[in-house]
C-alpha cells in the first residue's frame, strides 16, 4: 500500500513530531512518502522519502488566513500531480489547510482515499485557527474518507461534520532510560513559547506564588520567547522560572528525569505529546483544564486537573505535590499506568488496520 503523508512544513512542533513518528513506523510495513509544502530543512529524522512542493511556502508558520484555494493554487496543483504520478492508494492530510484541499483532490482523483488528521480541538479549529476559511475547511472534512481525531471530546464535535470519524491517540515518542526519583525540587514544563495558547501569563503568575526552594524549568522555543524572558527578569523570577530553549531528545529525557512534577497551563490543546511523555517518566501531572489534558487525566483519575484559568486553584493543588513526596508517588504510579495506553507499536497497528480497511 502506498501512502503519502502531507504536512505544511517540518519545523519543530507536536503535530510534525507525531506525524513523522507514525510515518516512520508505518514505513516498516507500507510504502510511505512525506510531502511538504515547504522545502526548508526538516527538523525531524525521516526514514521515508520526502517530496517538497515545486512552489514551496517557507513562512515556517501554519496558514490560518482566508481564501486557501487562491493562496495555495500552485501547491494544490503540484500535490495532485504528485498523487497522480505516484499512484498512491491513500493520502493523509494533517490539520486544516491541507484538509481543505480534499474536494480538489477528489475531483481530479476520485479513487484515492483521503484521511484528514486533526491535531487540535474542535473549538480551536472552528472558532480560532480556521475561522476565516471555515467553509473550505468544513467541505474538506465532509469529503474525507476518514477523519482521525485525538480525543473523545473532539469525536463528538467532528462527527457532526464527518460520520466516519475515529479516535487514534498520539503515541509516546521518547524512550525512557530511567524514571524520575521525585526527589528534586524541579517542576518541568515543555511547550512552544506562545503565550495565548500555552497560558504563559498564567505560568508567570504561578511562578510568583511558587513555594520557596522549587523552580519551574520550561523547555521550548517560540514567538514569545524574548518577551517571556523579559517578564521573568522584570518580575525578578529567575530563581522560580527558567527557560531552557529547544532540547534534543536526550536533553528532554534528562529534563523529565531531573524533575519531580510536570506542569501545564495551556488554555487549549489537542492531545499534547508532552503529557504522555511526562507520564511515561513517572511524573505526577498537574494541568489547567483543556480538552487534551482531560483525555490524558480522565477527570482526575490519572493526574490533577485544576479549575480553568484559575491560578489560585493551581497553586493550591501544586503545593500539595511540592510538600508531600507520598502524594507525588501516588500520582506517579497513576501516570505510569495511564502511559501504557500510548505505546507506539499499538497505535501504529491501529493506523495500519484503519488504512488497510479503507
Amino acid at each position: 500500500m502506498k501512502i503519502l503523508i502531507c504536512v505544511e512544513n517540518l519545523v519543530m512542533d507536536g503535530l510534525k513530531r507525531v506525524a513523522t513518528v507514525i510515518g516512520n513506523e508505518l514505513s516498516k510495513k507500507m510504502e510511505v512518502t512525506y510531502y511538504s509544502l515547504s522545502d526548508n530543512t526538516a527538523f525531524f529524522k525521516l526514514t521515508a522519502p520526502l517530496i517538497t512542493s515545486k512552489s514551496p511556502v517557507n513562512s515556517g508558520k501554519s496558514f490560518r488566513g482566508k481564501e486557501p484555494f487562491i493562496n495555495y493554487r500552485d501547491q494544490i496543483v503540484d500535490l495532485i500531480k504528485v498523487l497522480e504520478v505516484g499512484e498512491y492508494d491513500a493520502v493523509i492530510l494533517t490539520a486544516g489547510l491541507l484538509t481543505s484541499f480534499i474536494p480538489k483532490i477528489k475531483k481530479q482523483l476520485p479513487d484515492i482515499h483521503c484521511i484528514a488528521w486533526m491535531h487540535n480541538s474542535y473549538e480551536t479549529y472552528m472558532n480560532n485557527y480556521y475561522q476565516f476559511m471555515k467553509t473550505e475547511f468544513v467541505a474538506g472534512l465532509a469529503a474525507a474518507d476518514r477523519l482521525v481525531v485525538l480525543t473523545e471530546h473532539d469525536l463528538q464535535g467532528f462527527s457532526e461534520k464527518q460520520t466516519k470519524t475515529l479516535v487514534l491517540y498520539n503515541p509516546l515518542t521518547i524512550d525512557v532510560t530511567k524514571l524520575s526519583t521525585l526527589n528534586n525540587p524541579i517542576i518541568s514544563a515543555v511547550s512552544r513559547i506562545d503565550t495565548p495558547q500555552k497560558g504563559l501569563d498564567l505560568l508567570l503568575s504561578t511562578a510568583e506564588q511558587l513555594q520557596d526552594g522549587w523552580i519551574i524549568k520550561l523547555a521550548g522555543d517560540g514567538p514569545d520567547y524574548n518577551n517571556l524572558q523579559n517578564e521573568i527578569k522584570r518580575l525578578k523570577l529567575e530563581d522560580k522560572l527558567q527557560l531552557l530553549g529547544t532540547l534534543s531528545d536526550q536533553q528532554l529525557q534528562e529534563h523529565y528525569q531531573a524533575s519531580s512534577i510536570f506542569l501545564m497551563t495551556s488554555r487549549w490543546e489537542g492531545m499534547p505529546l508532552v503529557i504522555g511523555e511526562a507520564m511515561n517518566f513517572g511524573l505526577p501531572v498537574i494541568s489547567m483544564n483543556n480538552t487534551g489534558a482531560y483525555e490524558y487525566l480522565l477527570d482526575n483519575q490519572f493526574g490533577i486537573i485544576t479549575a480553568d484559568h484559575d491560578v489560585a486553584d493551581l497553586v493550591k493543588q501544586l503545593k500539595q505535590l511540592t510538600q508531600n513526596k507520598k502524594t507525588r508517588e501516588y500520582w506517579a504510579k497513576k501516570s505510569r499506568e495511564r502511559s501504557q495506553s500510548f505505546v507506539l507499536q499499538n497505535i501504529v497497528e491501529e493506523w495500519r488496520v484503519m488504512l488497510e480497511e479503507i
